[in-house]
């Protein structure tokens, strides 16, 4: 697979890529902050963004407004967070509330997640588990998630002594209780598109 398009600053070319050099980013791709440069990527395909809108919806009722759950969540979709010197934005990405403060006006999130989700697609499959799974796991993220649409399957990961442990794998249309989250039952079958005519 080839790289990701890197878009240098159009002014002082030779400085590394800041905060707003990101408003330089195409729209329909997502820019993030990698090693100085600007790298982009295409928004996502339909069974990723179902996949996302549906998480999204599933899990914030429950966890970030209290709705039949628990509460105890903020939930923010494609957060724009540092990591070190670089900025990337998860696909989802949670915060326990007691440990979320005002975030800035302007700028990247500073706080590291509780929880970020990353929903695989064809051209972004590599980054999320060769760069930023152990980028997480370097900020002690506790938990991750791998969503992959395509495959049907949820990956649950838990931070432990450093380093990521595969807690579980749900696939199709399982109805599962999904670690940090599993105070509430998910049905994964609410986040894929319907099969195609074709498929068995």
């Amino acid at each position: 697979m080839s790289r990701h398009p890197r878009i240098r600053p159009r002014r002082e070319r030779g400085r590394p890529a800041t905060w707003d050099d990101l408003d330089e980013v195409p729209e329909g791709y997502i820019g993030e902050i990698v090693a100085g440069e600007i790298v982009v990527t295409p928004r996502p395909n339909a069974p990723h963004a179902r996949a996302t809108t549906k998480l999204t919806i599933v899990l914030g009722g429950p966890f970030d407004s209290g709705i039949g759950g628990p509460g105890g969540w903020v939930l923010l979709d494609e957060p724009r967070i540092r990591f070190g010197e670089d900025i990337r934005v998860p696909d989802l990405a949670g915060w326990r509330k007691e440990r979320w403060s005002n975030p800035p006006r302007r700028g990247p999130l500073t706080l590291v997640p509780d929880w970020i989700c990353e929903v695989l697609s064809p051209s972004t499959k590599a980054e999320d588990l060769a760069v930023k799974l152990p980028l997480y796991a370097h900020a002690r993220v506790r938990h991750a998630w791998l969503l992959d649409p395509e495959a049907r399957t949820l990956e649950i990961y838990r931070l432990e002594s450093s380093a990521w442990t595969l807690i579980v794998t749900h696939a199709g249309d399982a109805r599962v209780w999904a670690e940090p989250f599993d105070a509430v039952e998910l049905d994964l079958s609410l986040l894929w598109l319907p099969p195609e005519p074709d498929e068995d």
